[in-house]
C-alpha cells in the first residue's frame, strides 16, 4: 500500500473539522432557535397555525412529475 502524502492527510484533517465545525453550528442554531437539529420541516399543525390553509384530503405528492 502506497504511503500517504502529509499535505493529504493534513487536508482530509481539515476538511474533518470544518464539517464537524458547521454540524455543530446547526446544532446551536437549531437549539437557539428552540427547534430540535432533527426537525426542520413544519407538519401540518405548523402551517396551520401560521394561517396556510391545511388539506388534509389526499396524499402530499402524488408522485407525477
Amino acid at each position: 500500500m502506497a504511503r500517504k502524502s502529509k499535505t493529504a492527510v493534513l487536508k482530509r484533517q481539515r476538511e474533518l473539522r470544518k464539517a464537524e465545525k458547521a454540524a455543530a453550528k446547526r446544532e446551536k442554531r437549531a437549539t437557539r432557535e428552540g427547534v430540535p437539529a432533527d426537525q426542520s420541516v413544519a407538519t401540518t399543525e405548523d402551517l396551520a397555525g401560521y394561517g396556510f390553509p391545511v388539506d388534509n384530503s389526499g396524499p402530499e405528492r402524488d408522485g407525477k412529475a
